[in-house]
């Protein structure tokens, strides 16, 4: 049996374990002899131990001897196009149990479904990679949007700066900025630890900076837009904002945590007549924020995907926030007359920076 369930944050990034305790509540009166459980959920280390281990013992099973207990956090990619390549079973699995026994039959089952298994000493052990890979992704993107502050307010183009540092073959790893951070774990997970290590009276204070850098990104991309809007004689109330896509990645489906949402709340709260077109989302509920804030939120607003080509035409703005591989970015170009492009999503385009000629949008990059 595994049991991957959301691990979300309660108000001020206080981890949600609930519905970890939930699924092991309900599986309890279902243990038996000889019964494996797996959690793929990722948490904070000692979870595993914490929460399910004595759950299962209280009915008077003994760990490693009558059942066996594991830990192999979930490492899926989401969207097609994020990782081509890679599957299910070709990502290596991370596997671990509470005993030496109990590592036995975790390896025993994900065998059968991946292609390589890495076993470590304990579940602690596992459940720690699991959030290092995720805090190492996102300190880095937090790193790469910094530097594209920096390199706005230094008057260059960011992206070239950081297809110039790849070329360097050894010591630099590159990452792209953007308009936010999106998604169920990597604005979500490192916060586990972070508040892991508050129990233990140790800051994370790399993390939760990164997260203050991440999170302000949204503001950053409606000052782009103001000021792109102000060079044309318009201000942000009144005008007709389009946020092409809000879905935290490419190709997926999924609005969690997407910085498109923070975009559009921020917008309609300083006036604007805000509009989005995703072609995953039909309809998207969009609390609003008021001028100058990041994280409080009033009552939301239900938006209805808009036409993409009347949308775009009709608007004195376009916020390029997610680059899903179904635009036609041609048509977009020829279509709009002002794009924020928060994902370079356009250089291959070939249209002109601000001020344009009429006939095809200006592009302001991030």
């Amino acid at each position: 049996m595994t049991i991957c369930v959301p691990t979300p944050l309660l108000p001020g990034h206080v981890p949600d374990l609930t519905y970890i305790e939930s699924a092991v509540d309900a599986l309890a009166p279902y243990l038996h002899p000889e019964m494996l459980v797996v959690l793929e959920s990722t948490t904070y280390p000692g979870t595993t131990e914490e929460i399910i281990q004595p759950r299962v013992e209280v009915r008077g099973l003994r760990v490693g001897v009558d059942v066996f207990i594991g830990f192999a956090p979930e490492r899926i990619d989401p969207g097609a196009t994020s990782s081509p390549g890679l599957t299910v079973h070709s990502v290596p699995k991370l596997v671990a149990g509470a005993t030496p026994a109990c590592l036995i039959h975790v390896q025993a089952l994900y065998a059968s479904i991946v292609d390589r298994l890495v076993p470590v000493s304990s579940l602690r052990t596992a459940e720690m990679a699991k959030l290092v890979e995720n805090s190492f992704r996102m300190v880095n993107i937090a790193f790469v949007n910094e530097v594209a502050l920096m390199c706005d307010r230094l008057g260059i183009d960011v992206w070239e700066v950081i297809d110039a540092a790849a070329t360097k073959p050894y010591g630099f790893l590159p990452h792209y900025p953007g308009p936010g951070l999106g998604g169920h774990c990597i604005p979500v997970d490192p916060y586990y630890l972070v508040w892991k290590l508050k129990t233990l009276n140790m800051p994370s204070r790399f993390i939760e900076l990164a997260g203050e850098i991440n999170r302000a990104m949204p503001a950053h991309v409606v000052s782009k837009v103001a000021t792109a809007l102000e060079a044309r004689g318009l201000t942000v109330r009144g005008s007709r904002i389009l946020v092409l896509g809000v879905t935290y990645k490419r190709d997926v489906a999924d609005v969690r945590e997407s910085p498109s949402l923070d975009i559009l709340g921020l917008l309609a709260g300083r006036g604007a007549v805000v509009a989005y077109h995703d072609p995953y989302v039909p309809v998207l509920d969009v609390p609003v924020q008021a001028p100058g804030t990041i994280d409080i939120h009033g009552a939301p607003i239900t938006l209805h995907r808009s036409d993409l080509l009347e949308g775009l035409a009709s608007s004195d703005c376009v916020v390029l926030a997610t680059d899903h591989t179904s635009y036609d970015w041609d048509v977009v170009v020829r279509t709009a007359r002002l794009i924020i492009d928060t994902r370079n999503a356009l250089r291959h385009v070939g249209a002109p920076a601000v001020p344009n000629d009429g006939t095809r949008a200006a592009i302001v990059k991030l």
